[in-house]
């Protein structure tokens, strides 16, 4: 039996998947926006030289290649979805020590929150024929935001995702265990049971909280430049969790910004929620007075990486920001005819 351990961010990356936005997704109110972002996203994914799988409606895929950039290295692949956090339901990637396996679960949106019947096939009917290796199938629900892991296999995660009844049932701790250690190779794993952002849909994804660092840290998303915020006790708690469960760990902790919504709602802004790729962090940022601030903590954090920042104001409208709409494809994992076709410029399969 074939024992496989999932690829910490950090590792080299040749792809990143995102879903393009269109009108029967999320971003049907603030499309042109959106698409700005995803755009903007799109150079700064190039720039941390990775190129860029963009799946796209077949009705959509004319107007989408002539918005893109001319030297923009993206190869357009047919798809429905039904929206585009494909953090949370395109395929994570294992490695068996010479090859990489791409490895799905089930997505039921966030816990049957909203339809995802679509979204829960995009891996079997379009990604795995992009692979080199065949699609590993789980029939556990389970979210890639949901887990962080660093190359000693601690795999962090919490219990507010795990736990909730409309995902997995009651599916116990030792369960989500055996198989965390089985199919993601995980060695210690950590479910934490604090930490949560106001009209977070995912029941607090571990990536919008704590992060880990290739140098033993962890970037946290804190609350200490707001001490009355509803927000401080929960993600002071998390801390303490995070302290115990790693203590030779480096904490570096994010100012929280106060951002909301036309209608005054409070939305989950986390500067946590970056990606890693390739000696560069994609950050998002809101355009808010801590912005500059957490860019130079995650600086500190990251002292041998390219801090490119996103301003991702339009996607946390849709309670969601840079990580959670996009997923990384480690090197070698892709067929190779993909990637040189990506590299050539903007195409469609």
């Amino acid at each position: 039996m074939h024992q496989y351990t999932l690829l910490p961010e950090w590792a080299e990356q040749e792809a990143v998947i995102l879903a393009w936005p269109h009108n029967n997704t999320d971003w049907q109110n603030n499309l042109s926006q959106a698409r700005a972002t995803y755009i903007a996203l799109i150079e700064a994914i190039n720039q941390a030289h990775s190129v860029v799988i963009l799946l796209c409606p077949e009705s959509e895929q004319t107007s989408l290649q002539n918005s893109l950039p001319s030297g923009a290295k993206v190869l357009i692949v047919s798809c429905d979805y039904n929206d585009t956090w494909v953090r949370d339901y395109g395929f994570l990637t294992v490695s068996d020590g010479k090859v990489n396996h791409p490895v799905s679960f089930v997505f039921n949106g966030w816990g049957q929150k909203f339809n995802a019947e679509l979204d829960n096939k995009v891996n079997k009917s379009t990604l795995a024929k992009l692979c080199q290796q065949p699609l590993i199938e789980s029939d556990i629900v389970l979210e890639g935001g949901a887990l962080e892991i660093d190359e000693n296999q601690h795999l962090l995660t919490t219990g507010s995702c795990l736990y909730n009844y409309k995902r997995n049932g009651r599916m116990s701790g030792e369960a989500y265990n055996e198989l965390f250690s089985d199919v993601l190779g995980a060695k210690t794993i950590s479910i934490f049971n604090h930490g949560h952002l106001e009209g977070d849909d995912t029941d607090g994804h571990i990536d919008t909280l704590a992060r880990y660092t290739p140098l033993m840290g962890i970037v946290l998303q804190g609350a200490d430049n707001r001490p009355l915020d509803p927000h401080f006790a929960e993600l002071f708690k998390l801390q303490y969790e995070v302290s115990q469960a790693l203590p030779k760990h480096k904490i570096y902790s994010l100012p929280l910004p106060h951002v909301v919504n036309e209608d005054g709602e409070r939305l989950p802004a986390s500067y946590a929620n970056f990606l890693i790729l390739n000696r560069h962090v994609l950050m998002p940022i809101y355009g808010h007075e801590e912005d500059a601030e957490a860019m130079a903590k995650v600086q500190s954090a990251y002292p041998n990486y390219t801090i490119i920042p996103v301003d991702c104001l339009s996607l946390v409208q849709q309670n969601g920001s840079l990580h959670c709409v996009s997923m990384q494809v480690p090197t070698n994992t892709i067929k190779p005819e993909i990637v040189e076709r990506a590299q050539e410029g903007v195409s469609i399969l």
